[in-house]
């Protein structure tokens, strides 16, 4: 398990950040993890699957016997996903079919169409959809936040939940569910993330409102707000005073590891578990309590 605060790490040239130069590198699976085919025949995307939590939630899909494909963004993440293609291939379980990455930017409503279109194309189905990659930056006043990097960070936070959610909803049947990453600061807030936060805040009232609208469709709609976790998002933004205490402010005082946030995702979109829970948010975030 992660510890409290990380060392410096080395220069990334912008985001999204890679997770294969982090030092420590994060960790993806829990090796007494056991899997009982949760999420058999299911087919997935996952977009920023190829690093984070996306390839932790990836994995645990795959272990559960889901199909998955996974977004990325082409030259910044290629051997990240290159590596996350390999792990799982290799944990594939017999009758899934072999999984895909799909080069994008997410910013796009076209390029969100596509995306959803490839999967139909090579799957012919969508039974899950974890809107799930994003970006953040780190400021210390609001005055730093000019409108391009505020519309660029909205575009990728929450306008792909939007335009991914909209179209896989064309292919999704009753069972279906869509599971967002929000995080603790929608709820606790966060001084040197306020742009980021914004959108975090965002996803929360989306996953709600979209829950309501979807329930007549027996399609579930919840969210995962994890606490500080150790994945590339936090290699590539944050300063290294910051990567010194990263973990400190939840009461369990350390950032986790991506494979400790992954189950959220899989009790979310197993429908033996999760029958009855639409419209909710699960809180891996290490002790912190929020009443909303």
């Amino acid at each position: 398990m992660a510890t409290t605060g990380f060392p410096p790490q080395p220069e990334q040239d912008g985001q999204p950040g890679k997770e294969y130069i982090m030092h420590p590198l994060p960790q993806s699976l829990n090796p007494d993890y056991k899997p009982s085919n949760k999420l058999l025949g299911k087919i997935a995307l996952v977009t920023g699957g190829d690093s984070g939590i996306g390839r932790a939630v990836s994995y645990y899909f795959t272990l559960e016997g889901a199909t998955v494909a996974f977004t990325y963004v082409k030259g910044q993440e290629d051997e990240d996903k290159d590596q996350t293609l390999k792990m799982i291939c290799k944990l594939k379980v017999e009758g899934a079919k072999d999984p895909i990455a799909i080069p994008t930017d997410l910013s796009y409503e076209e390029n969100c169409k596509r995306v959803v279109d490839e999967v139909i194309d090579v799957y012919g189905q969508i039974d899950i959809l974890v809107n799930n990659a994003a970006q953040q930056y780190y400021t210390t006043n609001i005055e730093d936040v000019d409108e391009n990097r505020l519309e660029r960070l909205f575009r990728i936070n929450v306008f792909s939940y939007f335009f991914l959610s909209r179209y896989a909803l064309k292919y999704m049947k009753r069972g279906s569910c869509i599971i967002n990453t929000a995080s603790l600061v929608a709820y606790a807030g966060n001084s040197v993330l306020l742009d980021y936060s914004s959108t975090k805040g965002a996803i929360v009232a989306f996953t709600r409102s979209l829950s309501l609208q979807l329930i007549e469709k027996g399609i579930r709609v919840n969210a995962v707000a994890p606490g500080p976790v150790w994945t590339p998002l936090e290699a590539v933004s944050l300063p290294p005073h910051e990567l010194a205490i990263f973990g400190s402010q939840v009461p369990m005082n350390r950032a986790a590891e991506p494979y400790e946030i992954a189950p959220a995702f899989v009790f979310l979109a197993c429908n033996v578990c999760a029958s009855y829970i639409t419209g909710q948010v699960v809180h891996p975030n290490g002790g912190t309590i929020v009443n909303a």
